[in-house]
């Protein structure tokens, strides 16, 4: 028989709750999470500024933006689907 031991950690932000170890990671890593998209839509924009004279740069943020969108629902729709849960 396995047992699995799920620790948990007080949230003084909350008080009288409890972080599931997953929500503590989370609120450690958010800030990291958003630097990182942050980098990736910059990157492509100053890809756009190379390649595109005179680049509108509305027009290729919202581009880029969809791209990214179009991702992260990919992303949802594999975690919905279980894809990640032995990961």
């Amino acid at each position: 028989m396995v047992f699995t031991l799920m620790k948990t950690c007080y949230d003084k932000k909350k008080k009288g709750t409890v972080m599931t170890p997953q929500e503590k990671e989370f609120e450690a890593m958010k800030s990291e999470i958003h630097k990182e998209i942050r980098a990736i839509f910059k990157t492509n924009m100053k890809i756009f500024d190379w390649d595109i004279p005179e680049n509108d740069d509305r027009a290729s943020a919202e581009l880029i933006l969809g791209a990214m969108q179009e991702a992260l629902d990919t992303l949802k729709e594999e975690v919905t689907s279980g894809k990640y849960d032995n990961y």
